[in-house]
Order: C-alpha cells, then sequence, then structure tokens
C-alpha cells in the first residue's frame, strides 16, 4: 500500500518539475516516511483478534485472589477458548491473603474476550479486554463476586452460578 503511494507521488513530482531536485527529494522522503507510519498504525488498529489460546495472559475478575492468570491449555477446542468456554490457567499475579497463591493451577471460565461475537439477532459483542474467573472442577466459582460486565451467552455454557453473582450482564 505504501509503495502505491511512493510511486504515484515520485510520478507526479516528476511530472511537474521535470527532474527533482534535493528538496523535493527530501520532501518525498519525509512524506514517505509519514505514509509508512500512517500505513502501519492503520494496521495496527484493524489487527485480527484471536482466540483466547496457550499463553494469553488474562484479568481475573473475581474476589478468589488472583489478579492475573496464564491460559495453559483451553479445554474445548483446538484453535482456542471463545466467551463461556472452560481453560486452565496459572496464576501469575496473587494478592497476599487470597484464597489462590502465585503459582497455582486452576480452572477459569472465561467471561469477557477481545475477540468479535455474533449473537442470534444480528448484533456482535466484543470486549476491551480478556476476563476469566476462577472455578473449581465442578465449574462452581471460588470467588463470591464477579466484577465488571458479563456477557449473557454464558447462559447457554450453564455457567448461571457466575451470572448470578455478576454486577452487570452485557
Amino acid at each position: 500500500m505504501a509503495a502505491f503511494f511512493r510511486s504515484k507521488w515520485s510520478t507526479v513530482g516528476r511530472s511537474l518539475s521535470g527532474s527533482l531536485s534535493n528538496i523535493s527529494d527530501g520532501l518525498l522522503r519525509s512524506s514517505d516516511e509519514v505514509m509508512q507510519k500512517m500505513t502501519s498504525n492503520i494496521l495496527l488498529h484493524q489487527q485480527q483478534r484471536t482466540f483466547i489460546q496457550m499463553r494469553t495472559k488474562l484479568k481475573c475478575v473475581d474476589n478468589s485472589g488472583a489478579k492475573k492468570v496464564m491460559c495453559i491449555q483451553p479445554l474445548k477446542g483446538k484453535k482456542g477458548a471463545r466467551l463461556g468456554d472452560t481453560i486452565i490457567a496459572s496464576v501469575k499475579e496473587a494478592q497476599p491473603r487470597g484464597k489462590v497463591k502465585k503459582g497455582d493451577v486452576v480452572y477459569g471460565v472465561v467471561v469477557r474476550a477481545a475477540m468479535q461475537r455474533g449473537r442470534c439477532d444480528g448484533s456482535e459483542i466484543k470486549f476491551d479486554d480478556n476476563a476469566v474467573v476462577l472455578v473449581n472442577k465442578q465449574g462452581e466459582p471460588i470467588g463470591t463476586r464477579v466484577f465488571g460486565p458479563v456477557p449473557h451467552e454464558l447462559r447457554k455454557k450453564k455457567h448461571l452460578k457466575i451470572l448470578t453473582l455478576a454486577e452487570h450482564i452485557a
């Protein structure tokens, strides 16, 4: 894309002035740099959101004591986990007197994902961050509170206890 603009501008410059002087050459180089920065910024904003996969860091949004966890393995699906899926995670940061400690291997349910998800009514839901609620092997939450919005898609995945603890259902 930047190469397209570069060639277009250079031919326009040559046709107007006949030959490029050092000043216009410097201007073209600076405009090329600006175009490259603009295209890199556009590509950064259009970055493809991906699944929750191995080594993805997630925010813990319950009061179990964990602050940050890292996904070790999504339990279902080869590509990764989406909203409502269960993952196995390792606790990376924890509060001092919490129920879980740093280094513990825990189960978690993904309650917020930065990847878009389509809904039945045609709308799409997407969150700013990736967040998880820690659960035990039976699927019951370890904490007693869930902070922030939680999508109602968890009802289909049979995580009703998380929905009842949530302060806001999106």
